[in-house]
């Protein structure tokens, strides 16, 4: 049932677009926003409902990294990968991450509560390292303040690691 709303709003989607191939972007955001990621089906979906080749809409759904081609965990942990991060320390941020909560980047633990991705740029260079937890970024940020703030979102649980 739900599915069927899902569709319903994303009809309406459409629409306002005219269905115009120009409005893919667009039409993109408004999809993960629905659904929460743009799975193979979907995509699929968009493809033929503007009439656009599926290797022009994979294609600029995989090239930026803000859509979810999976369905992420209830919580999402995004660290930006660019040079002005990476050089401040986003990596090491990233591998503490996935040690304390045992989790790949661009995966999810098998609870399905936490999701841990990279970006190559946020835009928040100046702020370096910048991590975004459940969409609040954290400037200048550090392992123990992201590990803290996961922990409080995952309500206080702490991690099995010794």
């Amino acid at each position: 049932m739900q599915k069927d709303n899902h569709r319903l709003m994303l009809e309406k989607v459409f629409k306002e677009h005219e269905y115009q191939e120009d409005a893919l972007l667009e039409i993109l955001h408004r999809a993960q926003e629905i659904y929460g990621f743009l799975d193979r089906d979907l995509l699929m979906d968009i493809s033929g409902s503007l009439n656009l080749p599926p290797s022009k809409v994979f294609g600029v759904a995989t090239f930026y990294s803000f859509f979810k081609l999976r369905k992420p965990g209830q919580h999402v942990v995004t660290s930006c990968l660019g040079t002005a991060c990476y050089v401040r320390g986003a990596e090491e941020i990233v591998q503490a991450v996935e040690k304390e909560f045992k989790v790949k980047r661009g995966g999810s633990t098998p609870d399905g509560k936490l999701s841990v991705f990279a970006t190559r740029c946020i835009g928040a260079c100046a702020m370096a390292p910048t991590i975004v937890v459940d969409d609040e970024v954290i400037p200048k940020a550090t392992k123990e303040v992201v590990i803290k703030k996961i922990k409080e979102v995952l309500g206080g649980a702490e991690s099995e690691s010794v």
